[in-house]
């Protein structure tokens, strides 16, 4: 794996982790919607993840491949999908509420808002490593420049 590779895994793992970042702010802010069905209420949203394989970026390098080497390593991460939350809707026996139906119950979203800011400061928190990561590289390649002058 070479130096440069790794600005494409940690840049892979910031826009994962954008992505996620934001499907919980969409969750955090459609937790208390109302609706008077269940087709229309708001269902929580997770994106899923999976890895890139470092044979799928070079597989022109495949041929030859010995003990120890690059096969099989991750080479960053790529978002396969954003799905739906199946856990039960919450619904509340409401009668005075304007989005209630016949019955007087009105459907809120699935949404755990505690389970959400956990998941916003896992990803923030990821987000931010792969910053680092990118930073720290930077400065290697900038003292690698600097070797010959010396």
């Amino acid at each position: 794996m070479s130096l440069g590779s790794i600005f494409d895994i940690a840049g892979s793992g910031m826009t994962a982790q954008s992505l996620r970042l934001n499907t919980t702010a969409s969750n955090i802010a459609n937790a208390e919607t109302a609706s008077s069905s269940t087709e229309q209420t708001y269902r929580a949203r997770k994106p899923v993840f999976a890895a890139i394989q470092q044979s799928m970026l070079n597989p022109s390098q495949q041929q030859g491949l010995a003990f120890g080497s690059e096969e099989g390593q991750g080479a960053g991460v790529r978002v396969e999908g954003i799905i739906e939350s199946d856990a039960e809707l919450q619904m509340r026996y409401q009668p005075d509420h304007p989005a209630a139906n016949e019955e007087g119950y009105v459907y809120y979203p699935n949404v755990n808002v505690v389970e959400e800011m956990a998941d916003m400061m896992s990803s923030s928190r990821s987000f931010q490593m792969n910053v680092d990561i990118m930073n720290s590289a930077k400065s290697m390649m900038q003292r690698i420049l600097t070797l010959g002058q010396q």
